[in-house]
């Protein structure tokens, strides 16, 4: 039993850190496809670099720490309630990284514009799928 426990801690964050990766790159590959989409068909100039800084500064807002906290308590519900449904991890996964960006809006002391729907799409997507390699790496066996 005690050494069960110490490979589940041991697992637990490796499979945390292999499904924020997949969450980064999807974010990454999907991001920089409608990123191109919002600066093509401008003409380069003041109101690009103005659009380039916003979007950049968005970006920041997003990856805070604030990011970690939403995924930490599905992971730490599913541990502890040992639940072991793909459906769980991946909805929970998904659900985490779409309530990113009220996070923010509420940590701004400035109002922030809610994002577009296209980033909750992003997120969203990359929400299932890192909530879906943690099931496959450590959630299955909760």
């Amino acid at each position: 039993m005690f050494w069960r426990t110490v490979g589940r801690l041991i697992l637990i964050p490796i499979a945390f850190l292999l499904a924020a990766a997949t969450a980064a790159a999807i974010v990454v590959t999907l991001g920089l496809e409608h990123f191109t989409q919002a600066l093509h068909g401008s003409e380069p100039g003041e109101e690009t670099l103005t659009r380039t800084f916003d979007i950049v500064q968005q970006i920041g807002a997003l990856t805070s720490g604030l990011s970690i906290v939403p995924a930490l308590a599905v992971i730490i519900i599913g541990e502890v309630g040992r639940i072991r449904s793909w459906l769980y991890y991946m909805i929970g996964g998904g659900v985490s990284l779409a309530c990113v960006p009220f996070l923010v809006r509420f940590s701004q002391s400035e109002a922030m514009a809610m994002p577009a729907s296209t980033v909750w799409q992003v997120l969203a997507t990359a929400g299932f799928a890192a909530g879906t390699v943690y099931w496959l790496v450590a959630g299955r066996n909760a």
